[in-house]
């Protein structure tokens, strides 16, 4: 029997896609467009809408999904999807790993490549191919619910991280069984939303859009991302998903992007009946597929509604075709005819059980784990017995130290259970199990985050004043955190204040651990804490992480990716803002913030020196080479995170104090000094000018290297661009 062209895997992916888009139906091509909801029971609209793509489903009925399709007249194979955010969110048992802010506070890309790696081989044996991952967007307003989600505030480090996941998740070819295709997203300025509140109008010019949030999403072009996914968000009045400028003009014909675009969840279907900016589905397919989308999610509507705008004359089917093409050409590239990668039980239980995934895991808790203040308290060190209270209502809480994005959060419904707890070490089993040997362990919640009840508060005092020290675990919950939970406070909610006070008036040694999806206001009675530990979300080993730093058996390195605030008031308190404010505070509060990009402390202490600009003057595409040394002056080995900050002088536009242009994380062992050299490409002096043209103007630059975005902490030398 005569193999059609289509299946011929001897013949090239553009002789493929012409033979099979030749072979197909109006409403097989319109099928194809559309990523429909396969979390439901009856999945038997693979045979009567021939979807593309599904998303939401794995394992067995991801191989039911697959048969299902294999039946239909071409037997085109479904591109299967599935957020997998900080690990394989959904799959229990999974590898859950520390969010993506907190694995951003390791400034390790390789680390960061490492976690997508991980993710990419469990996901795959479970019969997934695409991963909704990474998240690009800048989090400037810490009100929005998904902060948590982002690398944090920075464009150059979201780039870096971008470019290691996309690595990571891609692997080394689309057609390896491990690959599974990564999603730049929220394609752009979904962050940058009104009053914090979630997918709503972003007030984003478009030199601001080059200037600061386009940045890390063309970094994911280069870097190969097989697809982008749309905000939810409008700008300027015009949906993500009909916004032809960003999408096409940009995207596709600016950068030369040749993977899929996707919308997010109905982003389609939210013109009508949301936004109400399209009349009904057949307009709003219109101006979706126009705009340069190429895959429609979770609009089943838009079957009826492209097929009547055809039919109309509305549309032409070679606005059909194209995404249409677009999607075959990448299913052609991952191989689903010849292979469509179904779900492997016993690959998935080898996957997901590998000791190097979750040595992998504990690395980045480790190197995530920031040290934001200590007064000699920490470490505690193990060669006595102690006796230790550990409280707070997120020591002993899988759900808040896996955040968001996990089973049991949000996103699936309650029946759906939720990671086993045995894969998970809590703060209070961290502590338990390090511990020095004798100690004598006590554990009292203390307090709700999600009520009010103070009824636990005395007897956590009355534990703390039996022992020698108290380690309280403080943060947020899923119920105000993630998509739709924007917050209007970032104060610590329920009774976590008052239990902090009553600790505090104790005057036991407090160690204040915050298991939290962003950073938070601190009360007074938290500053009093003789040593703050962050975790954020620090995924199943996190506990461990915690509890080895509290004892010493680990030296803090990680450090914030994102500004900490003194109040809500202060948003946005991001490092790098632009010049030309009268004063630099407000008449009842300081501007600064609490602890600023960029801090983490160690328990060793590191000195800088001797910063020196080898190229001080630079040409036109010239990169320019400076020098530091970097000594560690204590008597403990650890690693620094040494960064690296352009200022422009004089700008012919408004322009941002100070922007982070590279940065090296290094070890020292006790005395050990080192020169580190940074070269910084010719782009790294550019700004965006009025016109919307990234520039290099001619004129004096500041070269700033330190620990920290905080001036104080910075060296300064100069350079001139002739």
């Amino acid at each position: 029997m005569n193999t059609l062209p289509y299946l011929n895997s001897s013949l090239s992916i553009e002789e493929r896609v012409a033979d099979l888009m030749g072979r197909m139906t109006l409403e097989e091509k319109v099928g194809q467009l559309m990523m429909l909801d396969a979390g439901v029971e009856d999945i038997s609209f693979i045979n009567s809408m021939q979807p593309g793509s599904i998303l939401h489903i794995f394992g067995e009925k991801a191989n039911r999904a697959m048969d299902l399709a294999a039946k239909n007249r071409l037997g085109i194979p479904l591109l299967v999807g599935e957020d997998g955010i900080h690990g394989h969110s959904f799959w229990k048992g999974a590898t859950i790993f520390p969010s993506q802010l907190a694995m951003a506070a390791s400034w390790n890309p390789a680390l960061i490549e490492q976690i997508a790696r991980v993710t990419a081989e469990e996901m795959a044996a479970t019969g997934v191919h695409w991963t909704f991952s990474p998240v690009l967007c800048l989090s400037r307003d810490l009100r929005w619910g998904r902060t948590g989600e982002t690398f944090g505030e920075d464009p150059h480090l979201i780039g870096e991280y971008a470019t290691a996941m996309i690595r990571g998740y891609q692997g080394k070819d689309l057609n390896d069984r491990t690959a599974v295709l990564a999603t730049a997203k929220h394609y752009a300025g979904y962050s940058e939303t009104q009053g914090g509140r979630d997918a709503s109008e972003a007030d984003l010019s478009r030199r601001k859009l080059r200037s600061y949030f386009l940045p890390p999403f063309e970094r994911a072009v280069q870097a190969g991302a097989a697809s982008f996914m749309t905000g939810y968000q409008s700008i300027d009045g015009v949906p993500s998903t009909a916004n032809r400028w960003l999408l096409t003009e940009v995207l596709k014909e600016e950068w030369g992007f040749e993977g899929v675009l996707v919308t997010d969840w109905n982003n389609m279907g939210r013109m009508v009946t949301e936004q109400k900016v399209c009349a009904n589905y057949a307009d709003a397919a219109v101006v979706a597929l126009r705009a340069g989308n190429d895959i429609i999610m979770t609009t089943p509507e838009f079957l009826d509604g492209a097929i009547q705008a055809i039919r109309r004359g509305m549309l032409n089917e070679a606005e059909i075709d194209r995404p249409c093409a677009r999607l075959l050409a990448l299913k052609f590239r991952l191989g689903l005819f010849e292979n469509p990668r179904r779900h492997d039980p016993a690959r998935t239980d080898y996957e997901t059980s590998r000791a190097d995934h979750q040595a992998v895991n504990l690395d980045a808790a480790r190197q995530s784990l920031i040290l934001l203040k200590n007064d000699g308290l920490l470490p505690l060190g193990v060669d006595k017995p102690l006796s230790i209270l550990v409280t707070g209502p997120n020591a002993d809480d899988d759900l808040s130290q896996l955040g968001d994005w996990s089973l049991g959060s949000p996103q699936h419904p309650p029946e759906s259970g939720k990671q086993p707890r045995e894969k998970t070490v809590t703060v209070l089993d961290g502590i338990r199990a390090i511990a020095p040997s004798g100690s004598t362990i006590r554990f009292e919640p203390g307090c709700s985050i999600v009520n009010n009840d103070l009824s636990g508060i005395p007897a956590a005092v009355s534990a703390a004043n039996e022992s020698d020290v108290i380690v309280a675990a403080v943060g947020d919950h899923l119920d105000f955190i993630g998509e739709c939970k924007s917050t209007a406070t970032l104060e610590l909610q329920g009774g976590q204040i008052a239990l902090l006070d009553a600790l505090a008036a104790t005057g036991k040694p407090l160690i204040l651990v915050l298991v939290n999806s962003k950073p938070l206001v601190l009360p007074p009675s938290a500053l009093q804490a003789a040593a703050i530990l962050e975790g954020f979300n620090p995924g199943m080993q996190g506990g461990r992480a915690l509890a080895e730093a509290v004892f010493g058996m680990i030296n803090p390195s990680g450090k914030l990716t994102i500004s900490y605030p003194v109040h809500v008031g202060q948003q946005p308190i991001f490092y790098s803002q632009v010049r030309g404010q009268h004063g630099d505070r407000y008449a009842d509060l300081t501007q600064e913030p609490l602890f600023p990009f960029g801090h983490g402390l160690s328990y060793t202490r590191y000195h800088y020196s001797n910063l020196r600009v080898i190229t001080p003057t630079l040409s036109n595409g010239q990169s320019a080479r400076i020098s530091i040394d970097v000594e560690n002056l204590g008597d403990r080995a650890g690693d620094e995170i040494v960064q690296v900050y352009v200022s422009d002088v004089v700008t012919s536009v408004t322009w941002v104090n100070k922007a982070l242009k590279d940065y090296a994380r290094m070890h020292l062992e006790p005395g050990e000094k080192k020169t580190l050299i940074f070269t910084l490409p010719w782009e790294a002096f550019s700004i965006v000018d009025a016109d919307g043209r990234r520039v290099v103007e001619p004129g004096e630059f500041e070269i700033l290297a330190g620990p920290s975005s905080r001036d104080a902490d910075l060296l300064q030398a100069n350079l001139r661009v002739e």
